[in-house]
């Protein structure tokens, strides 16, 4: 009950004092910057884990899907904070449930690896496919990768190509590498669904 009270209090000095900089953390999209740097535990450790109230009374009480996943990764890899990794993998679950393309993405990657799970890549095509479809580049690329390597359904292929292909990169590395991605997978594909799938428009009967 008192760490309920605390984490409680912590939110009522987030509404209270919003508008003072030492309570003004970060925002949705500094986050989102600080994940695909992947610089956001390196962020948290250079403020002195001065923050670890507020991150985690916006994950626990406001469950923000953002802050359930820093959270999360905060207790997965014990950032200023004892590690407890059946937490931070259920707020990760959680954010994902909620929509968060990111924690699709950090999901997938730990079946991918093994990490803190068993390696099951399959199950990373799951976690990975909703974020893809909705548009994450990062997803994409992890998906057409993951099914060039023999994971997940063929019936999905099509689609993975022509969200991955018909993608606008950053960088002239990012696209790339999304070539050589794709090139891997059309070696699984016939070559008449492989030039339909490079369509803008995605037709399939």
């Amino acid at each position: 009950m008192l760490r309920i009270a605390l984490l409680l209090l912590s939110v009522v000095s987030i509404n209270v004092f919003a508008v003072t900089e030492a309570v003004d953390i970060y925002s949705d999209q500094q986050l989102i910057s600080l994940i695909r740097s992947n610089q956001y535990l390196q962020r948290v450790k250079a403020d002195d884990c001065q923050l670890v109230q507020d991150i985690e009374a916006r994950a626990e009480v406001l469950q923000q899907p953002m802050y359930q996943f820093l959270w999360g990764e905060m207790l997965n890899n014990g950032v200023c904070v004892k590690a407890h990794p059946s937490r931070g993998m259920a707020l990760l679950q959680t954010a994902a449930e909620q929509g968060s393309p990111e924690a699709m993405v950090k999901l997938a990657d730990y079946y991918d690896r093994g990490k803190l799970v068993v390696k099951d890549p399959n199950r990373a095509v799951q976690y990975v496919l909703p974020a893809a479809a909705n548009g994450d580049l990062t997803a994409k690329m992890i998906l057409v990768r993951l099914f060039g390597q023999g994971y997940g359904s063929p019936a999905d292929y099509e689609l993975g190509y022509h969200w991955l292909y018909n993608s606008i990169f950053d960088d002239d590395a990012q696209q790339k590498k999304a070539s050589s991605l794709l090139q891997m997978l059309a070696a699984k594909m016939p070559a008449s669904i492989v030039a339909r799938a490079q369509q803008p428009q995605l037709y399939t009967r």
